[in-house]
């Protein structure tokens, strides 16, 4: 990954951290952008801390637009901003959190995706991985809303893989099961661990797909589920 630049946004959260800490180890410089995010958060020479937001599209222009004056180029973005909304049915779900979910999962991946397809359009390469969700494929119960979000991502994210193949730019979604993390472990106390998805595996898997080996994975919903299968 030497002398690639990478943005990864939610830099600093849960995943976002691993998976910033894998490519700076990868050798890749990075971008890491979040609404709070510190210089200090990585303490790596490759690192760039870029406090934004991608809510609208003209956020997302900048951010990009700034990761290129900086550095010359982008070849590597990796999406892990988004948001979880559950317990309502369907019939009882109400507008602003359907909205907020598509905000969230959607809007955001859309905005990102506008901004950064003609700069590695460009320079005739990329590597983008989003992240979506076991829900995308398989929707359960009460969770309509963001599974719905999700697998419309899910979608999105092969479209940019057919639209962008001719020039070398692979697009990839990866689909966690529940992941290991502090806020998941809080909000689900009596759940089974150990079935769950370490947040240092699909960080690997990132790097892979984001390296030149992961070159012919293009259009691909790739589940990583753990033990809980």
């Amino acid at each position: 990954m030497k002398g690639k630049v990478a943005l990864v946004t939610g830099a600093n959260g849960a995943l976002g951290s691993y998976v910033t800490k894998a490519l700076l180890n990868a050798g890749a410089v990075v971008v890491g952008v979040s609404r709070k995010i510190q210089q200090a958060d990585f303490d790596s020479a490759s690192f760039t801390a870029l406090p934004a937001e991608i809510s609208t599209a003209a956020e997302a222009k900048s951010i990009v637009d700034s990761v290129v004056a900086r550095f010359g180029r982008l070849d590597v973005v990796v999406h892990t901003v988004g948001g979880f909304a559950g317990g309502q049915s369907i019939a009882e779900t109400d507008d602003a959190t359907f909205q907020r979910m598509f905000d969230l999962n959607l809007n955001s991946t859309f905005y990102l995706l506008r901004a950064v397809l003609p700069a590695m359009r460009k320079t005739g390469n990329g590597r983008i991985v989003a992240i979506g969700s076991r829900a995308a494929l398989e929707p359960g119960p009460r969770v309509g809303a963001y599974s719905a979000s999700k697998a419309a991502m899910v979608s999105l994210i092969r479209t940019v893989a057919l639209e962008n193949k001719d020039v070398g730019i692979t697009a990839n979604a990866i689909l966690p099961g529940t992941i290991d993390t502090p806020a998941n472990r809080k909000s689900m106390p009596n759940g089974d661990y150990s079935k769950w998805v370490q947040p240092a595996s699909i960080a690997a898997l990132i790097t892979w797909l984001a390296s030149d080996s992961g070159k012919d994975v293009n259009g691909a919903a790739i589940p990583v589920y753990g033990s809980d299968v």
